[in-house]
């Protein structure tokens, strides 16, 4: 069986990278290499398909942000200087 394209070892922060066909008959390397090095790579016809993380990884970077209230964005905005009075013009006269 073929090795990774990139290697054994992960390099500089680039994901290591399988060929899906290497990748299914040596599973159990790749989500061994995703917990201890770092995101594998899965390509199908030489593209990038899928990435393989350990789950600590994933659930880090899937984890709900808290969402600001806006009442509370608004008042960190830095509004100084902000002109936002309006004009007391009531509109225009029509006749019903």
């Amino acid at each position: 069986m073929a090795e990774p394209k990139i290697g054994k070892r992960q390099t500089a922060g680039v994901p290591v990278t399988w060929k899906l066909e290497d990748a299914k008959a040596r599973f159990s390397e790749v989500v061994r290499r995703a917990h201890a090095e770092g995101p594998q790579v899965v390509t199908v016809r030489g593209r990038r398909a899928v990435v393989v993380l350990d789950a600590e990884d994933y659930e880090r970077l899937a984890a709900p942000r808290p969402a600001v209230a806006l009442v509370d964005f608004l008042q960190r905005m830095d509004m100084t200087g902000l002109d936002l009075t309006r004009d007391t013009d009531p509109g225009r006269d029509i006749e019903l």
